[in-house]
């Protein structure tokens, strides 16, 4: 019998009434019924820091110049991240799936998520030299971003002001998940969603749910 799919939730809003926060605890739900682990890192509620820097590590390979890439592979190789990175490492490393769910702002994700990625992503953990993209260290793994956006599916045309979702998403999708190796699905997009109605954002919860429902059934 194989082990159930697990699942890692990063959630960046500062407000847990949103409609993110909906989406997040549907997708909690949806998951869960299907037999999935799933675990959450809420950033906001955490007080994640995003910021990097020395206090990130417990040891120095350089005391005298900080250059961060070579400092994350030596904590990569001694075991000695901050006890916040290494637990929310740990969560990436023990999931087969990354949901990041999170409004859109200023054309990208809120920077309390940028931060998580910066810190928790680290050289020797998510990538190496020589292991990126088709060579990725995490080619078993799934990716699917959970966006809102203020702005309408109109303005998202190749012709109008934001350009394609694909191109705004594209740090995330390309450079984030497949990057590492992984496998990017396509994200779900909650289009308007402080404009739209209640029944219109009733409708977007239905779609992330089938959605969700349907990957339980292209895994079994």
């Amino acid at each position: 019998m194989s082990r159930p799919m697990n699942t890692l939730i990063v959630y960046a809003h500062p407000e847990p009434t949103s409609f993110s926060g909906a989406l997040m605890h549907t997708a909690i739900e949806v998951l869960t019924d299907h037999g999935e682990v799933v675990t959450v890192s809420d950033l906001y509620a955490q007080a994640f820091d995003p910021a990097a820097g020395r206090h990130d590590f417990k040891t120095m390979a350089d005391p005298d110049r900080f250059h961060y890439q070579t400092e994350q592979l030596y904590a990569t190789q001694h075991h000695s991240f901050a006890d916040d990175l290494a637990e929310e490492q740990q969560k990436f490393l023990a999931a087969d799936r990354i949901v990041m769910i999170f409004p859109l702002w200023w054309g990208g994700p809120p920077a309390i998520l940028k931060g998580w990625i910066d810190r928790v992503l680290a050289c020797g953990i998510a990538y190496t030299d020589g292991a990126r993209f088709t060579t990725g260290l995490h080619p078993a793994k799934q990716g699917l971003l959970c966006v809102s956006t203020g702005g309408t599916p109109e303005r998202f045309r190749e012709e109008d002001v934001y350009g394609p979702i694909e191109k705004v998403l594209w740090p995330l999708q390309h450079l984030t998940f497949d990057y590492m190796g992984m496998t990017t699905l396509p994200p779900f997009i909650a289009y308007a969603a402080p404009r739209v109605s209640a029944e219109q954002r009733t409708q977007y919860q239905q779609q992330w749910s089938r959605r969700l429902a349907d990957l339980q059934h292209r895994h079994s």
